[in-house]
């Protein structure tokens, strides 16, 4: 492979705003794989974000790939796998196997598609220093009559379209919306977009804490929602705190610690059989590895106010954010019924511009 802009390439990134900013070229953030594809020829790489290649867990792109990309270049995109009318994270990630035969298998059942939104090079000429506005013209005049399962990315420069996506587009499993500077070149692993992404507030039962690998303080709280049968279900945990309220955190909930799990929701929670008819705490997972999963457990007494940007089928897709104690809640009042559902969007519309 011989490309003006070589593998590995850390993409470039995006800081999060609250608002869209004015001025700028917006996008639809997609929920995927971060992928850069280096092709020369019958030469393909696949990097992802931390630059290891994803080639051989998306059989099926390569060979999309070879056929829609020019002879040769170098584009940033995003990996997704689409289930029904929506993105779907949860089956993106079972694609990311180590048995060649389940690769195979699952290339076919969920199999991928790749959406371009940056282009890097193109022929002999880096485009890494050209503005995003110009690397969008590129881009738009390579991909025009892309056929599935590679996709060309909608972008628009009206403010006003990118705020009614940021709303539209959510039922489609989309994250949000990136805003992109027009004279902006390519930065790799900097900061220099900007990310407007969805956040709501659910009230949460606090039935559980694990220590910080530091010491007896609080690394994460364990949260829990009652499903439709009044079962307490995991569905994820809060742990952004600065060391001083970790230490505040374990003095807080001290009076609510039980010397045991025994009698807790949650007391089944090392068996591996018991994860397959409830969702709890320390389930095995290919992403934990050999990361300690014990938890210390408490009373499901109190209830927390978390913010969150989306789900992930019945548990929070990422870390929570701790927003404020509710003593006016009960556990009880702790249901899946209090969250937010967006708006049905179907993502062939996206996905076709």
């Amino acid at each position: 492979m011989d490309l003006p802009v070589m593998p590995p390439v850390k993409p470039m990134l995006a800081k999060s705003v609250s608002r869209i900013p004015p001025g700028m070229q917006y996008e639809a953030k997609w929920d995927g794989f971060r992928a850069i594809v280096h092709r020369d020829g019958d030469e393909l790489v696949i990097g992802s974000r931390t630059g290891k290649s994803l080639a051989r867990y998306f059989p099926e792109l390569v060979a999309a790939l070879c056929a829609e990309l020019p002879e040769r270049c170098v584009v940033d995109g995003e990996i997704v796998v689409v289930h029904g009318d929506r993105l779907d994270f949860e089956l993106l990630s079972e694609r990311i196997h180590p048995a060649k035969s389940r690769v195979e298998l699952l290339a076919e059942r969920t199999p991928a598609s790749f959406v371009a939104f940056d282009l890097l090079a193109l022929g002999d000429v880096s485009l890494l220093p050209v503005p995003q506005e110009r690397r969008r013209q590129a881009l738009e005049a390579v991909f025009t009559g892309v056929r599935a399962p590679v996709h060309l990315a909608p972008a628009t420069t009206d403010a006003e379209l990118a705020a009614e996506w940021f709303e539209r587009f959510e039922g489609a499993g989309l994250d949000g919306v990136v805003a992109k500077p027009l004279d902006l070149p390519y930065r790799p692993d900097t900061r220099s977009m900007y990310k407007i992404k969805h956040e709501r507030t659910a009230d949460v039962v606090v039935a559980g804490y694990r220590v910080h690998k530091s010491g007896p303080v609080v690394g994460s709280l364990l949260l829990g929602l009652h499903d439709a049968d009044g079962v307490l279900q995991h569905v994820g945990v809060c742990a952004a705190f600065s060391m001083r309220r970790r230490a505040e955190l374990a003095e807080e909930l001290e009076p609510w610690r039980t010397e045991t799990a025994e009698g807790h929701p949650w007391a089944a929670w090392a068996q591996e059989s018991a994860h397959e008819s409830a969702r709890l705490p320390g389930g095995p997972s290919r992403w934990s590895g050999t990361k300690d999963l014990s938890w210390l457990a408490l009373r499901p007494e109190r209830v927390c106010e978390v913010a969150y940007d989306h789900m992930e089928g019945d548990r929070f897709r990422h870390t929570t954010q701790f927003r404020r104690w509710r003593p006016d809640r009960t556990p009880e009042s702790c249901t899946y019924a209090q969250l937010e559902e967006p708006v049905r969007y179907d993502l062939a519309q996206v996905l076709d511009g």
